[in-house]
């Protein structure tokens, strides 16, 4: 039996610091090496994650403190990716909630917080940032207890500890005024806290483990990784996997138990027991949500239901004419294998086949969860053309009315700010909640708006709010369908010809709308080069040439001079698009084109749509 074990998870709304405080921990724990105590955020691991500032995946790490061993689990912050919160909750006995000292509770600390109290943790509040120059513990302790009470939290939930940190410093306090160098009280806190896995009783019973966590290893195969819910897990033992309702998928060996000791997994001879985080190799059908038993067993442990998905996009093979030039990967095959291989793992996305054997539906959380994984894709090489995101509807089981998202939207802007940000969110059929003043000079809205009316409003709110406002969303639940919301207003500049965009053309064009492209680059019939200054498309040539004559001018020539293009993000290309365009994704390139490329063909489509 794994003496004075502690299994806890660090749950926290997006960039309140988890990643920054687990780091802490793993430094002063005395678990790493000197090479990884040299990077910066150690926990992040993969390079989008790096880039973005953000936890995408859910990660594993174990420590060791004074003769306690600490399995810790950082999470994902972004509303997003909750479907990894989810699951990682059901594997641990406590948790720590991270709040910020100057942003207090928002709308992902309520979310990952009633998911915790709902699998029945009694939460630590640690309050993170207590440096910072507009910092309020008391207001943000006094915010968490409402918070608390407000989503029914038990007695003993309520009487939850909390203690005061700084995690870029790497120290931690259980009073203010007694200044502190280190992390000890927040260690000593967890270890007194939360209570040892009650699974450490069941070591005699058969194995059984719930797997929460796939990965894939170029040498051990597939991993799964979960909590060993009863008996213990050794090399060599005879298995089987089942699913959610206790059929069972296949047979296999344990090859390998491997169990987290710092950042590293260590491959453990003589197994594990009940109660330890361990990952597991040797199965090769077996996901997310299924359970691995001993031969004897029959009935699959409980898995935690996901909620459903809000919003689809379509992936279809890229059929441009510059197809196939920079990417290796680009036949229907190839994605509908790489599609399905991430919902395996990723249980908060679903794919779909479409009437179109070469196009797939994918479904998700969030314009962000769906943006990095296409993001992953053009990187790994894959050529793709997306459509506009689109909300998925339920429907009201006793009526049948059609159900659309809604999602509560927190926006914390600049007072000067906050007139405009309403009457743009009023249009799109949003809700004003609440509207108070957060310190600072600054606004706090609190919303119920459509997840529809808020694609593509991102790039525009920081237009409206001079890069300064924040916006977080978190899904709320579904509602009657609200009516129609306007789409974009203006239309855009397509082009007719293929070949490269010559610069006096370009500089005739600029007087017709803002360019997307600059001097010089590819062009086909159907790409979308810029931005309509008036509703409604126009086609235009971009590969006119200025006329020579063997006459000399009078003066000089004029220099042609074109303004920056507008640059095209992956999302905010996402979120532009029209119905009727898509986005065509290479490894190198972003662009934007009508989903009929051939203009005769786009009239007949377009008069038919009016007709309908």
């Amino acid at each position: 039996m794994i003496e004075n074990l502690r299994n806890i998870a660090i749950i926290a709304h997006v960039d309140h610091g988890k990643t920054t405080l687990v780091d802490a921990l793993l430094r002063q724990s005395g678990t790493l090496d000197r090479k990884e105590l040299d990077s910066e955020r150690i926990m992040d691991s993969n390079d989008q994650e790096k880039e973005r500032g953000i936890t995408i995946l859910a990660k594993n790490t174990a420590i060791k403190w004074n003769g306690y061993n600490i399995n810790i689990v950082d999470t994902p912050g972004h509303a997003d990716f909750g479907g990894e919160v989810e699951r990682i909750l059901g594997m641990v006995d406590g948790c720590v909630l991270l709040v910020d000292a100057e942003e207090g509770v928002m709308p992902q600390t309520k979310f990952v917080l009633t998911k915790a109290l709902k699998m029945g943790l009694r939460p630590i509040l640690c309050i993170n940032k207590v440096d910072r120059a507009h910092a309020d513990p008391d207001r943000v302790h006094n915010e968490t207890f409402d918070l608390f009470a407000a989503i029914g939290a038990t007695d003993e939930q309520l009487d939850f500890p909390h203690i005061y940190a700084s995690g870029r410093n790497g120290w931690a306090t259980l009073d203010l005024n007694q200044p502190n160098d280190n992390l000890a009280p927040l260690f000593d806190l967890i270890v007194r806290h939360v209570p040892p896995p009650k699974q450490q009783q069941n070591v005699d019973k058969p194995f059984q483990i719930l797997n929460v966590l796939i990965e894939s290893d170029p040498f051990l195969g597939r991993l799964l990784t979960g909590r060993i819910e009863s008996g213990k897990a050794v090399p060599g033992m005879a298995i089987k996997a089942l699913d959610r309702d206790g059929k069972e998928i296949e047979r296999g060996r344990i090859t390998k138990v491997l169990a987290f000791r710092g950042l590293k997994r260590q491959p453990l001879d003589e197994g594990s027991e009940a109660g330890d985080i361990v990952a597991i190799a040797g199965m090769s059908k077996a996901t997310v949500a299924d359970t691995l038993c001993a031969l004897e067993v029959t009935e699959a442990l409980p898995a935690q239901p996901i909620d459903p998905p809000t919003i689809a996009i379509t992936f279809s093979v890229n059929d441009s004419p510059l197809a196939g030039r920079e990417g290796d990967k680009v036949t229907s095959r190839l994605l509908q294998d790489r599609l399905h291989r991430e919902a395996e793992g990723n249980v908060a996305i679903r794919v779909a086949m479409t009437e179109d054997k070469d196009a797939f539906e994918v479904a998700g959380r969030g314009e962000l969860q769906l943006g990095v994984l296409i993001e992953q894709m053009r990187r790994e090489g894959y050529e793709m053309s997306i459509s506009r995101p689109r909300v998925l509807y339920a429907s009201d089981p006793e009526t049948g009315a059609r159900l659309e998202p809604v999602e509560e939207v927190v926006v914390d802007v600049d007072e000067e700010y906050a007139g405009v940000v309403v009457e743009k969110m009023s249009k799109r059929r949003a809700e004003l909640i609440e509207m108070r003043p957060s310190g600072g000079g600054k606004q706090r809205l609190v919303m119920h708006a459509p997840s529809r009316g808020l694609i593509g409003y991102h790039g525009e709110f920081l237009t409206d709010t001079r890069g300064t406002g924040v916006m977080n969303r978190v899904f709320h639940g579904h509602t009657a369908h609200k009516g129609p919301i306007a789409s974009r207003h203006h239309g855009v500049l397509v082009s007719l010809e293929q070949g490269k965009a010559m610069a006096y053309a370009l500089m005739n064009l600029e007087d017709r709308g803002q360019l997307m492209i600059p001097a010089g680059a590819e062009v086909y019939g159907g790409m979308i080069i810029g931005e309509n200054a008036k509703p409604g498309d126009l086609d235009v040539n971009p590969l006119k040439a200025k006329q020579l004559t063997n006459f000399r001018a009078a003066g000089k020539d004029d220099a042609v001079t074109l303004t920056t293009p507008l640059a095209m993000t992956l999302e905010k290309a996402i979120s532009y698009i029209g119905d009727d365009e898509l986005v065509e994704v290479t490894p190198q390139t972003i662009r934007l084109r009508k989903r009929y490329l051939d203009i005769h063909e786009r009239k007949r489509h377009a008069k038919r749509a009016a007709a309908e």
